[in-house]
């Protein structure tokens, strides 16, 4: 349970109700995760956040699988089992592989190894490193 508990649909406010609306259309869905409802508690921020969330994932310059491929990468490295859960299953939806995954996760590790190895020995910048921008 989430501290503040969740918001069903039948108990949400007006306001509440029109993000989840908004939610299940856009997703093509018949019913709000949890982490929607747990943000009901605060209507400004469930708006807001699903606001950032629809433009941020949504079409771009960034191929939609690869952007669930990093929000997957991260939740990994900020150990959030629920992103994770939901953001795999997103990537599945959007054509995620079983070897995609594994590679994805091969780069996180190597990535999470070597910045503790840069962080450690405090390694500087190249110089050619800032030159590039």
């Amino acid at each position: 349970m989430s501290t503040l508990g969740f918001i069903e649909y039948d108990k949400a406010s007006p306001e509440v109700r029109a993000v989840y609306d908004d939610i299940m259309a856009t997703r093509k869905i018949d019913k709000v995760t949890n982490f929607w409802k747990a943000l009901a508690h605060d209507p400004v921020r469930l708006k807001r956040t699903w606001e950032d969330t629809k433009e941020i994932m949504g079409a771009g310059a960034l191929d939609p699988l690869v952007k669930e491929l990093i929000y997957v990468a991260v939740s990994v490295s900020n150990q959030c089992d629920y992103c994770i859960a939901a953001h795999s299953a997103a990537a599945r939806k959007k054509g995620m592989t079983e070897a995609m995954f594994n590679e994805m996760m091969a780069v996180v590790g190597l990535a999470n190894q070597n910045n503790r190895l840069v962080a450690g020995h405090q390694v500087e910048v190249d110089e050619q490193f800032k030159a590039i921008g």
